[in-house]
């Protein structure tokens, strides 16, 4: 069954990095246990990701090893190589998000994970959104980058299940209702 994921922490003021663009404050609240806060189960269930290039570059540029074992779809009308490191790992898309869709469902993956800004925004817009997994960090940014732009229409999720995560986060599924 096709699925396009979303799974994202923000700030309580609904924002995924700050003001100069850090992502530091993710790591706010103590994780004493090093939980994963259930990242590894998400994954377990998604065939690829579709990222932007912005996520793309901020990703390649931590001082890690590539972090993903699943393929990565990077979404970039400007990009054209992929680091010889990342060949066979990171597949290069363009064009509009629903032939690109279904460029990468035509390869056989169907349960794909979003990520980056711009990105899940875009995906947004056009209605391609089916899950949303949101972990609420509890700081207030006063700014930054928005995970939400405007839409041209509303659109009805449900809730699925919220659970508190190592005492202090809130991470809640919810599920497009494409009935309403």
């Amino acid at each position: 069954m096709k699925r396009n994921s979303v799974y994202i922490a923000t700030s309580i003021d609904g924002y995924i990095a700050d003001a100069n663009g850090s992502i530091d404050w993710l790591h706010s609240v103590p994780n004493p246990d090093n939980s994963d806060m259930g990242y590894g189960a998400f994954t377990s269930e998604i065939d690829a990701i579709v990222m932007g290039r912005n996520t793309f570059d901020t990703v390649h540029g931590f001082d890690m090893d590539w972090p993903y074992e699943k393929p990565v779809f990077v979404l970039s009308n400007t990009m054209t190589l992929i680091p010889e490191s990342l060949k066979g790992k990171v597949f290069l898309v363009k064009g509009g998000l629903k032939a690109v869709l279904s460029e990468i469902h035509a390869l056989g993956f169907e349960r794909l994970y979003v990520d980056g800004g711009a990105t899940i925004q875009n995906f947004l817009k056009e209605d391609l959104i089916d899950d949303l997994y949101l972990t609420t960090i509890p700081i207030l940014l006063g700014g930054g980058i928005p995970l939400f732009a405007k839409l041209t229409a509303v659109q009805a999720f449900e809730l699925k299940s919220s659970k508190v995560l190592i005492k202090q986060l809130v991470q809640s599924h919810f599920v497009r209702n494409r009935k309403k």
